[in-house]
């Protein structure tokens, strides 16, 4: 494990998250797997953590895998224990729709936020979410979908929300989040890499009402990455 604490502090500073108030929201993500991004939105949540006074939540959007509940838990000593599972919506909503609804034994609607569990990590002041795909029914899909209320909720209820996507080259689910954001930061492996993708996915962000705070260029194994830089035509 690398470790990206000096990085994250410039990142940090760069984004310049309002330190109380209305909660900040941020999203990494890279064009293609293999980028990064989910590493860097983990250490991120994990610095901010550090910083905040109130909660910092890390809200993983790939509902199939899960995998920032994973890492997490893969690694206590430098996140913390995860606690029980918790509710992860302060008010019911939810940034995505499991399709045909379930019904429960009095025939009523299962809401989509109950699928979503939230974790402690190591206290009250870091969260981590995890999809229940243990819950979902055969034939039943979950996707993520336009709708502001649950990160309206959200802003109201944490300090710093890390948002971490899927690869666009598998998933839309960062342009559906994306104009709800304070901004999005564009995860690249490295410096010198083709910028076309990212390039692309830039213009899809801001087309979709986004808005992209620059480039994140993860070299944290070879050199200090360099971040937040414009992308190239």
């Amino acid at each position: 494990m690398v470790d990206l604490t000096s990085e994250m502090a410039d990142l940090w500073t760069s984004l310049a998250p309002p330190s109380a108030g209305q909660g900040f929201l941020v999203q990494f993500v890279a064009a293609t797997r293999g980028e990064g991004a989910s590493t860097v939105a983990r250490e991120f949540a994990r610095f901010a953590a550090g910083r905040a006074t109130r909660p910092v939540w890390l809200v993983d959007l790939d509902l199939k895998a899960a995998p920032q509940h994973a890492a997490i838990a893969a690694e206590p000593a430098r996140y913390g224990r995860l606690g029980q599972p918790a509710a992860a919506s302060p008010d019911g909503s939810a940034f995505f729709t499991v399709q045909p609804p379930a019904r429960d034994k009095q025939g009523r609607r299962i809401p989509d936020s109950h699928y979503l569990s939230g974790h402690a990590a190591g206290g009250a002041k870091l969260w981590v979410t995890r999809f229940r795909n243990e819950m979902l029914r055969p034939g039943q899909v979950p996707s993520v979908i336009e709708t502001g209320d649950y990160w309206a909720a959200m802003r109201r209820h944490a300090q710093v929300v890390v948002v971490d996507s899927p690869p666009a080259e598998l998933s839309r689910a960062a342009l559906a989040a994306a104009p709800f954001m304070d901004c999005t930061v564009l995860v690249i492996a490295a410096e010198g890499a083709d910028t076309r993708g990212p390039a692309a996915l830039r213009d899809a962000l801001e087309q979709a009402g986004g808005r992209v705070a620059g480039v994140f260029f993860n070299r944290a194994a070879i050199a200090p990455p360099r971040f937040l830089k414009a992308l190239m035509p």
